[in-house]
Formats: structure tokens, sequence, C-alpha cells
């Protein structure tokens, strides 16, 4: 089915006044905001496609990702993610210096349950640092692992012999952080402990000087230094405007993270225009268009740091390759974050005369918002409600 974007908007404008808990309500009508859902999807996807084949030397890395600059320069921890066994987390420190509003945990951060002392989370199952000798003696060693939770150089001193063991094993590690708390000593005492790849979160102090000699002193080192950030019209702007200090590091890559929207960070994005990949992550239309602006600009220059589309697809390509050994043919663990559908969310985009559906079907009769108003009403009177009504997320 393929519905229009009138009638998409029409559907969309009366089920935002249902009431929350009217659950059977948007079960019998699923296919209805699926399609819509889809259709937004399949336009802007449309779009996206249209924009990077003006991108001179977009490479495609085997239908997971796309690139530009020299492949010699991709990240190994995303190679391990897309090729190897997938991104294994290790999750350790659950608090944060910093408060971004793309955060997974911005509305949260303040009630994240603490991994317990002297305890690691691997694999969500939990382990003292001298289990881990264990754990690499009788299962597989990964192809690489990643620290992921929340800020690490918060109590950056106790990853040291964790990070040693997994280096002594010959496994890849790779390290998110926001900069701020580095220094020279501790990101010496990191390398030399065998942290292979550092990552930093330029976005989220808004591309500070701190956080920029933080870079070069890491490249000092590291054998893999790199930029992962979510993307957002601000960044590039502020990028831009550090740019000669930023390349004169010589970073190996930026991975261009598409911003993707969960439970704890959707209400500072509420009224941009939205879309779902694979009915699975929600994203707001421009983080991806910059990262194509980002491309765009490094080819026009030459750029010697390789930019990395790490986008929706590419996360979708990843939980597909995380389940590869699964047993199952087609199983992944790539999903929606909410456990709702946002109608209210996609009213923006809906009503955006400027966004196209690519094609423009009418509803059969038997879809017909007129002809299932009587039905609605009829499941409404068996339900008794709160006044919580179905206009946002908040709530």
């Amino acid at each position: 089915m393929k519905i229009s974007k009138c009638e998409a908007l029409e559907w969309f404008e009366y089920l935002a006044d249902i009431p929350v808990d009217a659950k059977e309500v948007f079960e019998e009508y699923e296919d209805i905001i699926r399609s819509t859902q889809r259709q937004i999807e399949r336009s802007y996807m449309n779009e996206i496609a249209k924009i990077q084949s003006k991108i001179d030397g977009l490479k495609d890395m085997r239908g997971r990702t796309y690139y530009v600059g020299m492949k010699e320069k991709f990240p190994p921890g995303c190679i391990s993610c897309l090729f190897g066994d997938g991104l294994g987390g290790i999750r350790k420190t659950h608090t944060c210096n910093l408060t971004c509003e793309f955060c997974y945990y911005h509305d949260s951060l303040d009630s994240v349950d603490p991994i317990p002392q002297d305890m690691w989370d691997i694999g969500d199952e939990l382990y003292e640092t001298e289990d881990i000798d264990l754990l690499l003696s009788i299962q597989k060693k990964p192809s690489g692992i990643a620290y992921v939770y929340l800020e690490p150089f918060m109590e950056i001193e106790k990853y040291y012999d964790v990070v040693k063991k997994f280096s002594d094993a010959g496994v890849h590690q790779h390290m998110y952080t926001n900069g701020v708390l580095c220094t020279e000593d501790n990101l010496k005492k990191l390398a030399e402990a065998g942290l292979d790849e550092l990552r930093f979160n330029l976005n989220a102090t808004n591309v500070s000087d701190q956080v920029i000699e933080a870079m070069r002193i890491a490249r000092k080192y590291f054998k893999w230094v790199g930029i992962e950030t979510p993307m957002t019209p601000s960044f590039y702007d502020e990028f831009m405007a550090k740019k000669e200090a930023i390349l004169s590091i010589g970073l190996d890559y930026m991975n261009c993270a598409e911003l993707h929207l969960g439970t704890d960070n959707l209400n500072n994005y509420m009224g941009e225009n939205f879309y779902t990949y694979r009915n699975g992550y929600l994203s707001p239309l421009w983080s991806r268009k910059v990262t194509l602006k980002f491309m765009e600009t490094a080819v026009n220059e030459g750029w010697d740091m390789l930019i990395h589309d790490c986008s929706n697809h590419t996360k979708y390509a990843r939980e597909i390759n995380k389940m590869k050994n699964s047993g199952q043919f087609g199983s992944h663990t790539y999903v929606s974050e909410f456990d709702r559908p946002l109608i209210a969310a996609f009213l923006p985009i809906l009503e955006d005369e400027n966004f196209k559906f690519l094609d423009s079907i009418p509803l059969p009769a038997k879809w017909k918002l007129e002809n299932c108003r009587e039905n609605i009403e009829e499941i409404l009177e068996d339900f008794s409600f709160d006044d919580e009504i179905y206009e946002g997320f908040e709530g």
C-alpha cells in the first residue's frame, strides 16, 4: 500500500488526537502508519541518492557503508564492526562530565544504572577484571571491542589493566571520548596499555580548542586517531571555522554519525522533519545531509582525512552483520528505539509543502479515513483513558 501525502496527513492529524493507551487503534491501523513512514523513507532516500551521485570519488564499502578518501585510513574498528564480529561493547563508566542535547541518555543521565564496583559489562554480562583472562581462554576472541559507556576518562585509570589484557590477546580496541578530560599523562598511559584507536566526539564541546589540542596530543601516541560525532548543521559551521587547526593534526578519519533519536533525546528535536530507516532508527532529515556536505567539501578541498558516512544504513548493516552466525538467515537486531508509534513526530514533515512523496496513490475505500472513523469510535468506547493525549512524545 502506497498512501498519498494528503491522506497520510489527514490520518496522522486524526491519530495524533487519539489517547496514548488506545493501543488497539494503532494496531488496527498499523498499515496506515507503516505505509506513511515508508513513503517518507523512500522519498528521502531518493533525495540522498541524488546528492551522493554528485560527490566525486564516493566509495561503496561492499554495500555496507560509504566514504571518501584513502581506503588505508578507513578505521579498523569500523571494519571489525561491519565485517568482523560486530560492535562488541564494553561498559564501565555510567557518568559523564557533559550534557549534550543529542546524547542518547540526555533525560536519564542522573539515573543511569552503575556497573558494580570492580566489574565490567561485556556482552550484557558482568565480569571482574580477573575473569577476562578466563573469558578469553574459553570463547572465540572478538575481532574488535569498543569502550562505549559513557565518558571513560571520568575514571580512565580503571581502564589500563583491562585494555592491556585485550591488547595482549591481540584484540583491536577503540574508545570514545569527548576529550575534555584528556591529558598528556593519561593519553600516554592509555596508549602504553595497548589501546589502538581513540575517537573524539568533537560536537560535544562545540569544537573547543581544548579538545582540538587533546587530539593533537593523542596523535603522538595512538596509531589511529579520529573524530566520531553526530552530524548537526551547527557542527558543520563550527568545524569549518577551525578547519585548518583540525586538519593540521593529521587525523585518520571522521566518522559522521547520522543522529538517531531515542526516548531520552527526542524531546530536544520535536518539530523537526523526521524519517525512519527500515522501520528502525528515527532521525532528522538534516543529519545525513550534513555528512554528505562534509564529504563534498572534503573532496573539493582535497582533505587528507577520510570521511565516513556512518548512517542509519551503516548501522542497519552492522546489526545484520552482528547476527550472521546466529543460525537463522535474515535475523538482525536493528529495531526502533520506541515501543509505540510516534504519530505527532511526523506531522511537521507531512505538513511541509516542500517535501514530496515519490508517488501519490489514493487509498482503497476500506482505508479511507471517513470509512474508518466509526470503527475507531467503537474501539474507543471500550476503553477508559487517562487525560494523556497523543500530542507528542513527552508524557
